[in-house]
This record gives structure tokens, sequence and C-alpha cells, in this order.
């Protein structure tokens, strides 16, 4: 167990440097024992490393056109002993970014020398020639770290001036213009082709057609005369067809007739059979259909005319009732409207004694007190007709109680001072005589005494 904890190998792909009392050693592809507590060993990585190469600043070419440039770079250790011992003394000790770090600085330092030197179309026409610069330039740097550049890849180069996109207008035009001259060319060779062939067929067709149409003159005038031959022979063929086809044709018309007259007489004795038949047929209908008809008819319409008999004296029974009942019921209203209406004169015909009675019980004050009552209201009423004007407008041109509000006034005055003698028109007596007959107040009889004469009279 322990000479194989002592006992360290290094693969492919990897280097293992030994130090100690015997110095530095470098072992790779193989095993070595290791000296506990005299000798110390570390690995070292042979693979290859990828990484991106793309500085952050533009780089500016021999033209003075800023360009941004994406890069790809494998690089890795070379396999010689002094190379990896070399590395091992620079790198072994810092970890994998800071050795990536270190070497994209170198990369992007000699990328922008490069580009200096070339010119954007250089540059992208030719990513292989900057490889190839890359990888002879960054070679001598690249070793003194114990380190090669396998490849150098240009990813992308991009400007913000549109400097590579322009680059390729020029081709693009003489591409496009020479692509046009050989399309028109084409088209051009093509239309002559076409017409040269077209001439061809033409003429190739003229004579065909005159060999066409002089073939179809012999061949149509040898078909008119067959046919000229065919019709003669036809009309004799059909001659003959129509004289044996008439002799045929009468015979069997009279043939026809013949038998014709017997299916006659056998197809009127066969009718007069069937109507034979059919009398005996309709007589046993009709027998049939009375007896139905006794049958059915008549007894539906005795049932049928006794309930209609039943329904019609009880809407006869039932009218009858709704009548008396109306009947009494009038006259039971008539005699209460006319007791009511006897009750209504009698209490009127009461009232009116009374009032009689009282009105002459009335002395002289009282009825000149129900006039001067009365007169207010007559009075109202006259002047109701101002109460419905909303504003009144006066003009007033004169001086006195004609004019102004004095007018107005003054024509309410005169309509009161007429209500004696509208009383008069409407009693048909006169105000006096009215008055006159008006018992005075402590006469019994209605006469008016005289006022008894006093000391002051004597």
């Amino acid at each position: 167990m322990t000479l194989a904890r002592m006992f360290r190998k290094a693969g492919p792909h990897e280097a293992l440097i030994v130090y100690g009392m015997r110095g530095t050693r470098v072992i790779k592809g193989r095993g070595t024992f290791i000296m506990p507590m005299i000798e110390t060993s570390r690995q070292l990585s042979l693979e290859l490393m990828s990484f991106d190469v793309a500085p952050k600043q533009d780089l500016y070419t021999r033209q003075g056109v800023a360009v941004t440039v994406e890069a790809v770079a494998q690089i890795k250790v070379k396999s010689d002993p002094e190379s990896i011992q070399t590395a091992a003394e620079q790198l072994l000790t810092k970890p994998d970014t800071e050795r990536q770090a270190l070497i994209r600085l170198v990369m992007e330092g000699h990328l922008r020398g490069i580009i200096g030197q070339l010119t954007v179309e250089e540059l992208v026409k030719q990513p292989e020639m900057v490889g190839d610069r890359m990888r002879s330039t960054c070679a001598a740097d690249m070793s003194k770290m114990g380190l090669e550049v396998v490849s150098f890849t240009i990813k992308e180069v991009r400007d913000q001036n549109d400097y590579i996109t322009n680059m390729g207008r020029p081709d693009i035009a003489r591409i496009r213009r020479d692509a046009e001259i050989a399309a028109a060319e084409a088209e051009r060779d093509t239309a002559i082709k076409r017409a040269e062939a077209l001439r061809a067929a033409a003429v190739a067709k003229a004579g065909a057609d005159q060999e066409r149409v002089l073939a179809e003159t012999v061949s149509l005038t040898k078909q008119a005369e067959s046919q000229r031959d065919l019709e003669v022979k036809r009309a004799e063929y059909l001659e003959l067809v129509n004289r044996q086809k008439a002799q045929a044709d009468k015979a069997y018309e009279i043939q026809g007739n013949i038998m014709q007259q017997q299916v006659t007489l056998e197809a009127v004795k066969i009718r007069q059979i069937e109507r034979e038949s059919e009398i005996k047929v309709q007589d046993a209908e009709i027998q049939r259909r009375e007896r139905e008809l006794i049958a059915t008819v008549l007894k539906s319409a005795e049932v049928e005319r006794r309930r209609i008999e039943t329904i019609a004296m009880a809407e006869k029974q039932r009218r009858i009732t709704e009548a008396e009942g109306a009947a009494f019921a009038v006259r039971a209203q008539g005699e209460a409207e006319a007791e009511i209406t006897f009750k209504r004169g009698e209490a009127e015909a009461k009232a009116m004694n009374v009032k009689a009675e009282a009105y002459q019980e009335w002395n002289q004050a009282a009825v000149v007190d129900k006039l001067l009552t009365s007169m207010p209201e007559i009075v109202r009423a006259l002047a109701s007709p101002l109460s419905n004007v909303d504003k009144i407008t006066i003009v007033s041109t004169g001086d006195g109680s004609s004019a102004g509000m004095h007018k107005i006034t003054g024509d309410i005055t005169q309509m009161a001072a007429q209500i004696p003698a509208l009383f008069e028109t409407l009693s048909g007596m006169q105000m006096s005589e009215l008055l006159g007959k008006v018992k005075t107040i402590g006469s019994q009889n209605g006469i008016v005494e005289p006022p008894k004469p006093t000391k002051a009279n004597v």
C-alpha cells in the first residue's frame, strides 16, 4: 500500500512535474515513484485551450477604418520537456482564468498590430492570411511561455460606418450588370433561334398545306363520284323496297281491319256482360246502404232529435225563470225609486212651506238686510273680469275723474249704483214698493204704521 501511494502516473493529456532533492523532472505518458518528504509533484494539463479573442476597443486598419474583430484562438502547451518545464515555471501556480487573461492580452496586442497592416478588403476576403500572420507573429512570445498557437480563426468583422456593406456594392452592381447583359444576349439568341425555327416551320407548313389541299381535292372528287354512284344505287333500291312495302302494307291493312272487327265484336259482348254484372252489384249496394241508413242514420237522428228537444225545453225554462227574476227586480227597483221620489218631494214641499212661513215672518229690516248682504256678491261678480288682468297700463291725457285711475274706479262705482235697477228688473217691482210691502219691526198685520206724534212734533 505504501508503494502504491508513492507511485504517480501521468496520462497522455497531462504532464507530471516532480521537484525535490533530485531536482525538477517532467514525467509524461508514464509513471514514477515520489519519495515522501523529499519530493513533491503537481500536474500540468496539456489539453487544448479555446477562448475568444475580441478586443473591446475598435481596431484601425491601414486605411484608418475602425473595425471590430471577433476571433477564436486554440492554444496548448508544447509537448517537449523543455516547453513543459517553461510553462510550469510561468503558469503552473496560476488559475485557468488568469492564464487565459494573460494569453488573451498577448493575442489582442498582436492582433491589433496585424490589423493595422491590412486593409478592410484583405481582412474580409483573406481571413486565412490573418490567421497565418497571427500564428507566425505570436510564435516567439508563445514559445517563451512554453505554448504554441494551434489555430487562429476570424469569426466576424464589423464596422460602424457600413464600409464593409458598401464594399461589395460595386461587385454586386458589376455582377448584376453582367448577369443582365448575359440574360439579354441569351434572350436575343433565343429570339433569333425562335424566329428561324418559326420561319422554317412556316415554310414547311405551307408546303405541307399545299400538298394537303391537293390531296384533299383529289380525295373529295373521288368521294363525290362514289357518293353519286351510291345515291343512284340507293334510289333504285329504295324504289323497289317502297313498292314491295306498299303491297305488304295494303295486305296488312286489310287483314288488320278484319281482325279489328272481330275484336270489336268481342269487346261489345264483354262490355254487355260487365254492365249486367255492374247492375247486380249496384242493386246489392243500394239494398246494403238502405239497411245501413235505417240502422245508423235514422236511429242517430231520433236520438239527436230527443237531445235537441230536451236542451230546448231546458233553455226555455231557464229563459222564463230569468225573465221572471228580471221583471221582479225591475218592479222592486221601480217601487223603491218611486218611494224615494215621493219621500223627496214630500220633504221638499215641507221645506218650501217652512221657508214660506219664515218669509211671511220677515220684517222690513230682514228684507233690507238680505238685499244689502247680496249686493257685495253681485258687485264681486261684476268686477271678477278685472281680477284676470295681469297688468294694466294707464295712459292719461286728461285731468279730473274721467282720466287715469279715477276712470276705472268711477266705472266700478257706476256699476255698483246700477244694482238696485237690476233688482227691479229681475223682480218686476219698484224697490220702493217692495220695501213698502215689508212689515216694519213690531208690526203684526203687515201694515206700515205712521210714526206716533211726540212732544217735539207737537
